[in-house]
């Protein structure tokens, strides 16, 4: 069969053949027929030529020794488009200097007859360059002692231009129309000539690179099966890793590499079905050596498939990271290892210069701070410190690093909420082999929740004390309520544990949350009953933390004992509301509002002076503790006090 340069060569023979047998009827004035067979040799020897050669520079050569013979001139040449249109390259010629044959490149330029000739698809014709008008040449070629040329456009079969084959005199020189259509046929035939070596150069590099690339790629195992998963190609990088010979592997399936274990899970079945389904799979696992050592390959199996989409076989490449594999294990088990160490360190770290100034900060800072670690190296870090806490901060860091000893502080910090808290603060002096002092080493220690508790302790000391001087009071009036009125003594017993469960509510700690309505109806039942219309309660169902379950039952308890004592539930004629909701601030944050609203009691407001720790405890230690808003009003009627808080 023959191939399409040579059915194009065939083509052109032909058609020369029949304008050859055409001339020989016609008279004087056309060709010679000499001549003409003798062009039609040229291109049968060319022909034959590229059948034989499949060097492209070679190729050309011959082409230009051949039409240079056959037009007389001895001289031809083939400049090649190059550098994206930018320049024309002398590929090949003969006749020439071998300074200016696969060395010497042309500017395109609007004034060569080269330019023209490629840009208009039409050959250029100059008798005599000393007379040329149109165009500019090329010095080189004047040099050379040229003086008539003729040239004609190369394009390849999709009608891309690759250059131009053109033909050089040292004298001047008609070229005709005869010379112009050998020419423009010559170029014809170079067309599929040119794009076929081309594609073989392409293939014979490419499989050339292959070659090196699976050649050296000893760290990478590579091989090819057939459609069944037999291995057909075994490349060195595929005997350094799993240890078979070539003579070993070609043949075997490609199963041979698995571990047992995925072998009788199906893997490998599995692999290549997805690989077939999909076009390509991961082969990322465990496989198996010649000696029966193990190796971790990080790979893929893709599919081969022919032009018509029949599978061909496939192709397995993968990369040996046994050794980064088990690094990573052990440096995972040690970042696991580490990740729970810092998780008992809830510390943010730094380290500084001799001056203790220029902080370099650990991440955690950076993440509480917001700032940047530019701004921390370069002494910003003081700008968040809490402006109150500056000047003893500042003394402290002036003390310690003028004296070489550790530093010692508590001060706040503000996060990049804006809110602070406070932290305990140490740095430490590191030296040097010569005692030197080189560097600072810090942490700070988040303890707002310590004074936090601290603070409560205190609440709950005063209140400890003053809830002993009261507490007869409150088992007191129980005791009027009920035995004195002749109620039996269960009641009382019921009444005394139901302030027992108040008080084990406010002590409650840890994660356990209590709803609002257990905590005022712990303190209340000991003073409402089914028979009691005077006391009302009513709210949804709102979780409170276990720390703000502590401080919001004392302020419960303190209103129910102040109602106790002096208002609603002194008398049978007061009345009691306490009642609940959910709020939502205009930021999104969810509340809960506290209204208790005593009436019918005969309270005197101008006349009360003292003010109670019950009061103080509701719009103080609320207001800190909870952040809480507080309203507390002693009216005609008796108290109203409202009291709202954020949810946790």
């Amino acid at each position: 069969m023959l191939t399409k340069a040579e059915r194009t060569f065939d083509l052109n023979r032909g058609s020369l053949s029949m304008s050859v047998r055409s001339l020989r009827g016609r008279g004087a004035g056309m060709p010679d027929y000499d001549q003409m067979m003798k062009r039609q040799q040229v291109l049968a020897d060319f022909g034959e030529f590229t059948l034989r050669s499949e060097d492209l520079d070679e190729v050309l050569t011959e082409a230009c020794r051949l039409v240079g013979e056959a037009l007389g001139t001895g001289r031809a040449k083939v400049l090649e488009i190059q550098e994206n249109g930018q320049s024309l390259f002398v590929r090949a010629g003969v006749g020439w200097d071998p300074e200016v044959v696969g060395h010497l490149r042309l500017p395109m330029h609007e004034q060569s007859s080269e330019t023209f000739a490629i840009n208009q698809g039409k050959p250029v014709v100059t008798r005599d360059i000393s007379q040329e008008e149109r165009f500019e040449i090329p010095e080189f070629m004047k040099k050379a002692g040229v003086v008539a040329l003729v040239n004609v456009p190369v394009r390849m079969p999709g009608g891309e231009a690759y250059g131009l084959l053109q033909v050089d005199a040292t004298e001047p020189r008609d070229f005709g129309d005869e010379d112009i259509t050998f020419l423009r046929t010559y170029a014809t035939i170079l067309r599929p000539v040119i794009d076929r070596l081309q594609k073989v150069g392409t293939l014979r590099s490419t499989e050339e690179r292959f070659r090196l690339v699976v050649e050296n790629a000893r760290d990478y195992a590579i091989l090819t099966t057939d459609p069944q998963d037999r291995i057909t190609d075994w490349y060195p990088g595929a005997e350094a890793v799993f240890g078979w010979t070539v003579e070993e592997a070609i043949g075997q399936p490609a199963a041979i590499l698995f571990t047992p274990e995925d072998r009788a899970a199906g893997e490998d079945a599995k692999e290549t079905e997805a690989a077939y389904r999909e076009g390509s799979a991961p082969n990322v696992r465990w496989h198996v050596r010649n000696d029966g050592s193990r190796v971790f390959i990080e790979g893929m199996t893709n599919a081969l498939r022919a032009a018509d989409g029949s599978l061909r076989g496939f192709l397995k490449i993968g990369q040996d990271v046994t050794e980064r594999r088990k690094i990573d294990e052990a440096l995972r088990d040690s970042e696991a290892r580490f990740r729970a160490l810092a998780s008992l360190v809830p510390v943010l770290l730094w380290r500084s210069d001799a001056t203790g100034m220029h902080i370099s900060s650990n991440q955690p800072w950076l993440d509480y701070t917001g700032q940047s670690l530019e701004q921390s190296q370069s002494g910003g870090w003081l700008d968040a410190i809490h402006p109150d806490d500056g000047a003893i901060t500042r003394e402290a860091f002036r003390t310690g690093h003028a004296e070489g000893r550790p530093v010692d502080v508590q001060h706040r910090i503000r996060g990049r909420d804006g809110s602070y808290r406070w932290f305990l603060v140490r740095q430490t002096p590191i030296t040097d082999s010569q005692g030197q002092l080189v560097e600072w080493f810090g942490a700070a220690m988040d303890i707002d929740d310590l004074r936090s508790s601290q603070a409560r302790q205190e609440v709950l000391v005063k209140e400890l004390q003053h809830r002993s001087r009261n507490l007869l009071s409150v088992v007191t009036a129980l005791v009027n309520r009920t035995i004195a009125r002749g109620s039996p003594v269960e009641s009382f017993t019921t009444r005394l544990k139901a302030l027992s469960r108040a008080q084990a509510l406010l002590s409650q700690s840890g994660n356990d949350t209590v709803d609002v309505g257990a905590l005022v109806s712990a303190e209340l039942a000991a003073y409402a009953d089914s028979t009691t219309t005077r006391i009302t309660i009513s709210g949804p169902k709102v979780q409170l933390s276990s720390e703000q379950v502590q401080n919001f039952a004392l302020a419960l308890h303190e209103l129910t004992t102040n109602a106790v004592k002096y208002g609603a539930l002194k008398s049978d004629a007061g009345q009691l509301s306490v009642t609940w909701k959910r709020l939502q601030s205009v930021d999104g944050e969810n509340r809960v509002a506290l209204s208790w609203i005593e009436t019918g009691v005969d309270v005197q407001p101008d006349k009360v002076t003292r003010r109670g720790y019950g009061r103080e405890l509701i719009e103080r230690a609320l207001t800190y503790a909870l952040q809480a808003r507080t309203e507390y009003e002693l009216a005609a009627g008796g108290v109203r006090c409202r009291i709202e808080m954020p949810l946790a």
